[in-house]
């Protein structure tokens, strides 16, 4: 049976979607069998990242409905073979056309086909996180080196401590050196001693990630960059391999005063 991840933020704008979209990539260029869901019901937007939007002829809602079978609304991507596939979310409904309860029972199906079932929650706490969350063996909690997305981070782990899930893992997405050793962002230290959760990848700030996000082509497709690089070696730690961070020669330059002014003494 596969193992179904949910990929969540709280704060929308992080690069989840992109996390999403290059964690099935990774893992699918790694030899596994992936379905991407998108839960975001009504905004989806996993689709266009894959570039499989003109694909698309039923959706989760439809399946959820009765209208078609899960196999009818996947949407296979031909550039891996047979091991990559899509289930977008419906544009025309809203969140609450889904129940958790629903949403676990279509996993569970998935899971029997599948290695890993990537999830792409929608940002917030409400009902569309509850549903993403459901059907979960594990989850990624992603965020920026900005205090109000570290915030928002340390909101949601409270919440999937609460879910009969693993511990969270932590993706730092879109870390600028510079900006750190200025000052100027928080450091990766500084946010794992915050959010006091496992550290399972960082992720450089690139434009070329935005560019193959907009041409459909994720970035993990190219081997040389050091995003697709990122995303490739947090893949292989899913898989258990012992795999290095990678550093970024960054330094702490005082920001903690900063921090602390939002968290307080928990910091």
């Amino acid at each position: 049976m596969g193992e179904a991840i949910v990929i969540t933020s709280g704060k929308g704008g992080v690069g989840k979607t992109t996390t999403s979209a290059n964690l099935g990539t990774s893992l699918a260029i790694l030899g596994k069998k992936v379905c991407l869901v998108d839960t975001d019901i009504g905004l989806r937007n996993l689709d266009v990242v894959m570039g499989l939007e003109n694909r698309i002829i039923y959706d989760l809602v439809d399946v959820v409905e009765g209208r078609c079978k899960i196999h009818q609304a996947l949407v296979k991507d031909k550039r891996f073979d047979e091991l990559l596939y899509l289930l977008p979310a419906a544009q025309t409904s809203d969140k609450s056309a889904v129940s958790p309860d629903q949403m676990k029972k279509l996993i569970d199906e998935l899971k029997q086909d599948y290695d890993y079932i990537v999830i792409d929650c929608p940002a917030g706490i409400e009902q569309g996180f509850k549903n993403a969350v459901a059907g979960a063996d594990k989850a990624i909690v992603v965020t920026t080196p900005e205090v109000s997305a570290v915030r928002d981070a340390d909101r949601i782990i409270g919440l999937l401590e609460r879910e009969d899930i693993e511990p969270p893992k932590l993706v730092i997405n879109r870390i600028r050196n510079h900006l750190v050793q200025n000052g100027d962002m928080l450091d990766v230290d500084e946010i794992v001693a915050h959010l006091s959760i496992d550290l399972l990848g960082i992720v450089a700030d690139d434009d070329q990630v935005i560019k193959a996000s907009n041409s459909g082509e994720p970035i993990a497709m190219d081997p040389n960059n050091r995003a697709s690089i990122a995303y490739r070696n947090i893949a292989r730690r899913i898989l258990g391999e012992s795999v290095p961070l990678q550093t970024l020669d960054q330094q702490s330059l005082g920001f903690m005063d900063k921090i602390k002014k939002f968290f307080g003494a928990r910091v």
